[in-house]
C-alpha cells in the first residue's frame, strides 16, 4: 500500500524504461559476435595457388579434402565410395558436378582417387584454387 495524498489522483508515467531494452540488445549483440565466426567460415581448407582462376556461376556441392586425407561432402564426413551416389541424389541426377577443394598438403593419391571416382560416375570435377597474388609494380 503506497502512502500518497488521497486528494491528488495518481498519474501514470508515460516514459519507456529503456534499461531492459538495452540489456536485451547487448546480449543479442554478444551472441551474434560469437556465432558469426563459426557460421561464416565453416571448414578451413588451404587450397593451392594458381595463375588464373576461371569464374563459374554453377552451384555444385563441395568435396573438401583435409591435409591428412579425410573427405567431407560440405561439412559432413563421407566415404570415397559414397561421393558419387550422394552427389547424384542431391542434384537429382541431371547436370551433376562437384567442386573439389583439397588442402595444399593433401597427398596427391587421395585427390587422384576422388577425381577418378567422380570420373567413373560421370560427375564433372572442378578443382578449387586461389589466385596467385601479383605485384603490379614488378616488371618481367
Amino acid at each position: 500500500m503506497a502512502f500518497t495524498n488521497q486528494s491528488e489522483p495518481e498519474e501514470s508515467i508515460a516514459e519507456i524504461n529503456i534499461t531492459p531494452f538495452v540489456d536485451v540488445v547487448l546480449v543479442l549483440l554478444i551472441i551474434f559476435m560469437i556465432t558469426a565466426g563459426v557460421v561464416e567460415f565453416g571448414m578451413e581448407i588451404d587450397v593451392p595457388r594458381t595463375r588464373e582462376v576461371a569464374s563459374t556461376s554453377e552451384d555444385f556441392d563441395f568435396v573438401n579434402i583435409t591435409s591428412n586425407g579425410e573427405l567431407y561432402l560440405g561439412t559432413e564426413p563421407i566415404s570415397i565410395y559414397d561421393i558419387v551416389p550422394r552427389i547424384k541424389e542431391r542434384q537429382g541426377g541431371n547436370g551433376t558436378g562437384v567442386y573439389v577443394r583439397a588442402h595444399k598438403e593433401t597427398p596427391w593419391e587421395v585427390v587422384a582417387q576422388v577425381v577418378a571416382e567422380c570420373g567413373a560416375g560421370k560427375v564433372q570435377v572442378n578443382m578449387v584454387t586461389k589466385p596467385l597474388e601479383r605485384n603490379p609494380q614488378r616488371k618481367r
